[in-house]
């Protein structure tokens, strides 16, 4: 339903660029922070340390990357070229915390409060009624479909994983169709899963079953710092064992981890601490990351420089997700929020942490809202957290970083010998870029432009749209 045929592949009516298998991008304006091989020598760089690039794209690849109008080569002369004439020229982004599984829900099974507790609750209830295998593919195969057609090439999904009874085996449901999902969109959507569950989860023979199924999955190991049916709060008495048991299980089957930490205000809440820590103990240094990390930012200072410091010598990757924290965090009827909900990302990135911002839930009990569009995650990202003035280390944060930490060698940048997947905007500046929603961005994947439509609502529920 929502896979990609041929007329998604077909040149936009308005494309200027040519159709030949090699050609060139003249004057394309590319942040330096996607330009992970360097700077070309000689490249002119703007105010937002973008760098003014001639770019070939030969069968599907980026070839050499030159300073615009230096190239010698009387071959490449002959080639066609588009000239973008300062425009932004992006690779596609990277979206490495999501939950597919849950989303699109927010119509069938909404959350009234609007809080962490009413959307726990609330998922609990939809994932009873609901989630069969033919209810996840659609709505997993139509997150996809929206971050496809925005620009996304790569996406790391969190996958809920609870135990039986209840939820029906739901993990063994899930994975399921996440691996057929996973391989119907190879070529378009790098894939991954990751395991999500109470930390709790792990001292039961469920966790050992689970951790198996990861691992025949080819996936990560993750979950939860909180107990089942329970909120972020003050760390569990028993945290570290639980730690220990699931990095026992990682360690067994060489499983990455990624962990939802601490989504919540609560200054008590120190369970990346701990995490920091395990991590240390096993020797897991570079193979774990952390998301939200929320209540870091209240702590007191002594006390957050202490865990940053430990989760940096970690070598703990870091995830924020800022528009659901801030939709979610400090939430009470009829009072305004008194802060963003965020992790401290500054304090973080200038300790050496590898930060990145993430997507998370759409239009689920967990986030209404959402349309899994990066770019509009980026831009809404340098807003809250403040990633401006100046602007130019912004774009790593939905590029190079996250793309590393997947381990996808060419995902978020632009480099000779990868993949030419790009997106166009009509913005020169980076300043532009933020202040616009860019509807009429060009996609590329792997050299071609592809007409970037967005699937209709009416797909979710059988129906079909006007126009």
């Amino acid at each position: 339903m929502f896979g990609c045929n041929e007329r998604e592949h077909d040149r936009p009516e308005n494309s200027f660029l040519p159709s030949a298998p090699a050609f060139r991008l003249l004057n394309a304006r590319v942040p330096a922070a996607f330009l992970t091989d360097g700077v070309p020598a000689g490249a002119t760089l703007d105010t937002d340390d973008c760098a003014i690039v001639d770019i070939l794209i030969a069968h599907g690849r980026f070839g050499p990357i030159r300073p615009a109008g230096q190239s010698t080569d009387a071959a490449l002369a002959t080639l066609p070229a588009a000239d973008l004439a300062g425009r932004q020229a992006w690779p596609r982004l990277v979206d490495m915390h999501t939950h597919l599984d849950k989303g699109h829900t927010v119509a069938r099974t909404p959350n009234p409060t609007g809080d962490f507790p009413g959307a726990r609750d609330a998922t609990s209830a939809d994932r009873t009624a609901h989630w069969d295998a033919a209810d996840l593919r659609r709505r997993m195969e139509f997150g996809l479909a929206c971050a496809f057609a925005h620009g996304t090439g790569a996406i790391r999904t969190h996958l809920d994983s609870q135990d039986g009874g209840r939820f029906r085996d739901q993990a063994a449901t899930t994975w399921g169709v996440f691996r057929e999902v996973r391989d119907a969109w190879a070529g378009r959507v790098a894939l991954q899963g990751v395991g999500l569950t109470p930390i709790d989860t792990y001292a039961t023979d469920h966790g050992r079953r689970l951790a198996d199924l990861i691992a025949t999955s080819g996936g990560l190991i993750g979950g939860v710092t909180r107990p089942t049916g329970g909120l972020h709060g003050a760390a569990l008495a028993e945290i570290d064992s639980l730690l220990d048991r699931m990095f026992g299980l990682a360690r067994e089957r060489d499983l990455d981890i990624d962990l939802h930490v601490d989504e919540t205000g609560d200054p008590a809440a120190t369970s990346l601490d701990a995490v920091a820590r395990a991590t240390l103990r096993h020797r897991y240094e570079g193979r774990v990351t952390c998301g939200h990390c929320c209540s870091l930012a209240l702590q007191p200072a002594e006390q957050a420089a202490a865990t940053i410091a430990r989760v940096a010598q970690a070598g703990i990757r870091v995830v924020t997700l800022p528009t659901v924290n801030m939709y979610l965090q400090d939430r009470a009827h009829g009072r305004t929020p008194r802060w963003r909900g965020v992790a401290p990302v500054q304090e973080l990135m200038a300790a050496g942490v590898r930060v990145a911002v993430a997507g998370d839930n759409c239009r689920d009990a967990f986030y209404a809202y959402g349309d899994h569009d990066m770019l509009d995650t980026i831009r809404a990202a340098v807003r809250i957290l403040h990633l401006d003035h100046p602007l130019a280390g912004a774009p790593a944060l939905a590029g190079p970083v996250p793309g590393a930490t997947m381990g996808l060698a060419h995902a978020g940048t632009i480099r000779e010998g990868g993949p030419a997947d790009l997106i166009l905007l009509p913005a020169r500046s980076l300043n532009e870029v933020v202040s616009r929603p860019h509807a009429n961005r060009l996609v590329m994947v792997e050299g071609r432009p592809f007409a970037a439509r967005i699937p209709s609502y009416e797909a979710l529920t059988g129906g079909s749209a006007p126009w």
